[in-house]
């Protein structure tokens, strides 16, 4: 039979992996596949990692990793896609947002579909504030006009992959990474699957507003150069407007006599000039950032504990 990979990043989430292991497993055991779930404990502060241990101690099939600190989500992913050994490989989130029941139809369509992958997306955002629902939607116009990654609006991380895409995906060894934008960019035939909302069945969003705007701003930097051009470009604006702006004073003072007058508008332009330089400082120095950060070749996580380390000191 196939074994299935479920790759399952978790942050303070010991209210929420019981009943998620509980209810894969039950989809899971109708499928007649074999299953692993590979939780990864990204640091957390509470007994995510004693509640890993001990779904472990009742059931094999239930591995673990555990973080040295926080690393954040696209660590827990890349760490659980690299830990596991299955045919087919899906990413889950531990808060049940993600339905178990899809998972038979995502792999009847990465087995019989003629399909790579599984993806699903979120048709409504019911339970967010209308304000981060407006800005999500925004974020995904701009960076699918600006870059090469096809990310479909309400696209979450929740999908199924053949382990060829998989490979592909970790061939990726970028530090700074932006998963979504790291799976539409490889390709690969994917199947959309759509479905309303959920709410989480226990504990608190680790997503404020503040951090996903960073998240977005990285996703955009990752996989698009745009930003950059723009930068350029307001800068040659700028000087073609303050060219204008002299020719037009240095004519009306040789015509009219009137010198060109107006404290204000001198400390108008300073601003508007500096405000402007500012801008393109700070994009590029994102980039450099971004780069000055690979060039490091830190570890993207460092794994404290596996399950072969608890059984190990059983032993």
């Amino acid at each position: 039979m196939d074994l299935i990979s479920i790759v399952v990043p978790c942050y303070n989430e010991e209210e929420s992996m019981p009943q998620f292991y509980r209810e894969v497993t039950k989809v899971v055991d109708t499928m007649n596949v074999e299953m692993e779930i590979i939780f990864v404990d990204d640091g957390s502060k509470d007994r995510t990692l004693a509640v890993a241990r001990k779904l472990h101690e009742l059931d094999k099939r239930v591995r673990y990793i555990s973080f040295s600190r926080n690393f954040g989500k696209e660590a827990g992913m890349l760490a659980g896609l690299k830990a596991a050994k299955g045919d087919f490989v899906a990413v889950m989130d531990a808060d049940l947002q993600d339905p178990p029941s899809l998972l038979p139809e995502m792999y009847e369509a990465v087995t019989t579909g003629g399909f790579d992958c599984a993806a699903t997306r979120r048709t409504t955002r019911k339970g967010e504030p209308p304000i981060r629902s407006f800005f999500a939607r925004m974020f995904y116009r701009i960076i699918n006009r600006i870059s090469d990654a096809n990310i479909v609006d309400g696209a979450r991380d929740y999908r199924l992959m053949k382990r060829k895409m998989v490979d592909a995906v970790l061939s990726m060894e970028e530090y700074n990474r932006f998963s979504k934008g790291i799976f539409g960019w490889v390709g690969f035939k994917t199947k959309w699957i759509e479905y309303v909302n959920v709410e989480r069945v226990a504990g608190e969003t680790k997503w404020s507003f503040w951090k996903l705007f960073k998240y977005s701003v990285e996703g955009i930097v990752a996989f698009s150069t745009t930003p950059l051009y723009i930068s350029s470009v307001m800068g040659f604006i700028v000087c073609i407007v303050a060219f204008i702006m002299a020719c037009f004073y240095g004519i009306k003072a040789l015509i009219f006599g009137d010198p060109a007058a107006g404290f204000p508008t001198m400390v108008c332009i300073m601003l508007f000039l500096g405000g402007i330089q500012l801008i393109g400082i700070g994009v590029l120095g994102m980039y450099l950032s971004k780069t000055y950060l690979e060039t490091k070749h830190r570890p993207i996580f460092i794994i404290r504990e596996t399950e072969s380390d608890g059984e190990n000191s059983e032993k």
